[in-house]
């Protein structure tokens, strides 16, 4: 070991080459014990070395493992939740035109109710010259009616007198 020492010294060090002396019996066991002091410590501390990466990166490819599961879990909730989303908002846009055809439906009756009422007599002024007044509380021609009655069924015309109701001249005197 002595010797493997100095030719290595003298080869890389680049010390002249000198005869090798041999050592006493003392100093060869100190060397010797040196030696396997040395090769022990350096044996665990390298086995302690790979034993500490080879935990650090199965703790880390644990974690790994563990945020990719989780990364999988809130992807398949975003998908649902946007799944769910989409067919609350279909159910509330139908709802919401249900209810505005219901609304324009029944506008459209209460405006005809509150049109025969005038023309009826509900509200009669006798000897006046008065005009009923058009309500419109139902949409304009632009929007779509999806009344069964065509639209001819449904206005009355408060300008041109029915055949049914009579005029104020037709009517005898009042005493």
């Amino acid at each position: 070991m002595y010797r493997a020492e100095v030719k290595l010294r003298t080869g890389l060090l680049g010390e002249p080459a000198k005869h090798i002396r041999p050592l006493s019996e003392q100093k060869a066991i100190d060397n010797g014990a040196n030696a396997l002091a040395e090769g022990f410590l350096f044996s665990v501390a390298a086995l302690l070395i790979i034993g500490e990466t080879w935990r650090s990166s199965r703790s880390q490819s644990k974690r790994r493992d563990d945020v990719d599961d989780k990364l999988d879990e809130l992807g398949t909730q975003v998908t649902e939740l946007k799944t769910r989303m989409n067919l609350l908002t279909d159910q509330l846009e139908q709802r919401d035109l249900e209810q505005q055809l219901r609304n324009d439906e029944l506008t459209r009756i209460l405006e005809r109710v509150v049109e025969i009422g005038l023309r009826g007599g509900w509200a009669e002024f006798e000897d006046t010259p008065l005009q009923f007044p058009r309500i419109s509380l139902a949409p304009t021609a632009s929007s779509v009616s999806h009344s069964p009655l065509p639209p001819d069924d449904t206005r009355i015309d408060v300008n041109t007198p029915d055949k049914d109701t009579k005029s104020s001249n037709d009517k005898p005197p009042s005493p």
